[in-house]
């Protein structure tokens, strides 16, 4: 059941939706002054909304480092479009072969792709292309990090539970989305990188049952390699996968804003209170300014830390390969389990499940599977259906800490599994070797770590560090009853703990 929403700020009359109101609660009328105040009220007077904007104005935004987490992924995106836009007007996007004649005096005479050809114009002949690269391609790693890290602060915290169950699976989907597309922007130039990359996606591809090598030809337009696929990924990299990512976004800030964010256990918190800062002034300044900072830090680290310098690898080729390449990182624990796996072909009858399929489809299908239904799998062994705006502390439930920490050290273990070969070299061991150390680590270091954590969760709750029940207490509110409707409380001028 809906409420106005009430802004409570201390010292201060209250603020309602229908006006301003005193201490006696009598509505108190506004006169407008000069040609702008007049302007507002004749607009307000023909299609009104007044009361709903200065509501939302006053929208609380609770004060804490880590709610930045989703900020920092926003800003980063815009940062990606920005920058795409720019790549987008000099990138040819075609596997025709042609010798290169460019600037960069190695390769030229070399035949390559037009793809390849016009990403090093843009970066050695297009003013600013080089730097507009490395800005694009940090932003898309910074945007991977910063959503997976607020994925984990939501899982320590219980953020997932009744009623934002809906927007932690949108997230997860989000997630997928950011990740595919990174791939296909990782795959565009048709480097010798970026086409190893793809010839594993396409076995990965071939790797699905029954229907594996007929999506493959479909999707890569015949057997790899093809001059079909750099055609066939730009659109979807440039267009599709964007709008499909803005469209979540939107829906995800949506459903934010309408059920309220989520806050710590604090002074005046509860489960129908949020203490914090209002939109306008100061969230607004404060957002722009992290805006301002992200995009800075963003080009810093594109002009002065080098990534991916593909002229150094050299245009594809089937024959070719090289040591001590990996992909970016959000897909290095898929290569890593690649890695690590045994090379079980299963035989069943006249039917082949290929070694491949076990790291590339069933790890990570279980993993996402998991997370899409881990708030119900939570509710269901906590018996807890309540309605939830208040966050646990991390170790507030140790055995969902515990959980939490064990899969994070497994996809740890994964990722650095990935660059096994660089382990090789950088330590003068044999691959082999490295490999075998890490797959009794993968099976050993999950479960220690869990028992670890477990065991200092306990250690913490014991000692009243951590609460396994947010003050409040959860309340059972009736079905469908929107967040929306609880109440604010403002502590302006300040952080509100």
């Amino acid at each position: 059941m809906n409420e106005d929403v009430t802004v409570r700020s201390p010292g201060a009359d209250s603020t309602t939706a229908s006006g301003t109101t005193g201490a006696t609660g009598e509505e108190t009328a506004v006169r407008p002054r000069g040609l702008s105040g007049h302007a507002a009220a004749w607009i307000d007077g023909t299609v009104g909304g007044a009361r709903a904007l200065r509501r939302e104005l006053r929208h609380i935004f609770p004060d804490h480092w880590s709610f930045f987490l989703g900020e920092i992924a926003m800003y980063s995106f815009l940062v990606l479009i920005a920058t795409g836009i720019f790549l987008a007007l000099f990138f040819r996007a075609s596997g025709t072969e042609i010798v290169y004649e460019g600037s960069y005096a190695p390769l030229q005479g070399v035949e390559m792709t037009e793809a390849y050809a016009s990403t090093l114009d843009l970066s050695f002949d297009v003013r600013g292309g080089l730097l507009m690269r490395q800005i694009h391609h940090w932003a898309a790693l910074v945007f991977v990090a910063a959503l997976v890290l607020h994925l984990f602060r939501m899982l320590f915290t219980g953020a997932y539970r009744r009623p934002r169950r809906l927007n932690w699976v949108i997230g997860l989907v989000l997630v997928q989305l950011v990740i595919a597309n990174g791939i296909f922007g990782y795959s565009l130039p048709d480097d010798l990188l970026s086409g190893i990359g793809l010839r594993i996606a396409y076995s990965f591809i071939q790797a699905i049952p029954l229907l594996g090598p007929w999506v493959a030809s479909v999707l890569f337009g015949g057997e790899f390699p093809t001059e079909e696929i750099i055609t066939r990924i730009y659109p979807v990299h440039i267009f599709l996968v964007p709008a499909a990512i803005a469209t979540l976004l939107a829906v995800h800030l949506g459903a934010l804003w309408l059920q309220r964010h989520t806050q710590f256990p604090g002074p005046g918190r509860d489960q129908r209170t949020v203490v914090g800062t209002p939109l306008v002034p100061a969230y607004a300044l404060r957002t722009v300014g992290f805006a301002l900072l992200v995009a800075g830090g963003l080009a810093a680290m594109g002009g002065l830390l080098q990534i991916n310098p593909l002229w150094l690898w050299g245009p594809y080729r089937a024959a070719d390969a090289t040591t001590m390449a990996q992909p970016d990182w959000y897909t290095t624990w898929l290569e890593g389990g690649l890695r690590l796996f045994p090379g079980w072909d299963l035989q069943i009858g006249g039917f082949l499940l290929p070694a491949l399929f076990w790291p590339a489809l069933v790890l990570p299908g279980i993993l996402f599977t998991a997370l899409v239904l881990w708030p119900w799998i939570d509710a269901a062994f906590s018996r807890d259906r309540g309605f939830h705006n208040l966050l646990h502390a991390p170790c507030g439930r140790p055995l969902q800490a515990a959980t939490t920490v064990g899969v994070a050290t497994a996809l740890l273990v994964l990722l650095i599994a990935g660059g096994n070969d660089v382990l090789a070299v950088l330590f003068g061991v044999n691959q082999p070797a490295v490999l075998r150390i890490l797959q009794g680590q993968a099976i050993a270091l999950p479960p220690v770590a869990a028992m670890l954590a477990y065991a200092v969760c306990r250690g913490f709750s014991r000692a009243g560090g951590a609460a396994g029940q947010a003050p409040g207490g959860a309340t059972g509110g009736a079905p469908g009853e929107a967040i929306g409707g609880a109440a604010d409380g403002a502590r302006p001028g300040g952080p509100a703990g």
